[in-house]
């Protein structure tokens, strides 16, 4: 049987405290000069950060998703995303708006758009 601990590099997939934009001021500073990426269903901005490994903070507006249950929907499908990929992204705070009528696709394309989304971030914010 092989170990999975005796590798030497190991990947963390969670989604600590300290992977989250939580104060306003967090949200304040990423709004103040970002990175703006545009895909049919998200908004992605971003900012360099002084910590060494990225953050994220959703937003899905009630104007734009009206049901909760598919704005939660939406928010769980992002932070998803997001503990997969994090590990590729360069240290940046991240805000993932939620567009008018991504409620209504389907996971997959979802999980498309933002996997496209984080590799145009990756490549576009790498020179921070």
């Amino acid at each position: 049987m092989s170990d999975k601990t005796s590798s030497s590099k190991t990947i963390d997939y969670g989604f600590p405290r300290s992977r989250r934009l939580l104060t306003a001021e967090d949200y304040k500073k990423v709004f103040s000069n970002p990175v703006k990426l545009v895909c049919p269903s998200f908004t992605l901005l971003a900012v360099p950060n002084t910590l060494n490994h990225s953050r994220l903070g959703l937003i899905v507006a009630k104007k734009n998703v009206k049901s909760a249950v598919k704005r939660n929907r939406l928010k769980r499908l992002c932070r998803q995303s997001f503990r997969l990929n994090q590990n590729e992204l360069p240290a940046v705070d991240i805000v993932l708006l939620a567009r008018r009528g991504s409620s209504e696709m389907t996971n997959e394309v979802l999980f498309e758009h933002l996997k496209r989304l984080w590799s145009r971030a990756k490549k576009k914010c790498s020179g921070y």
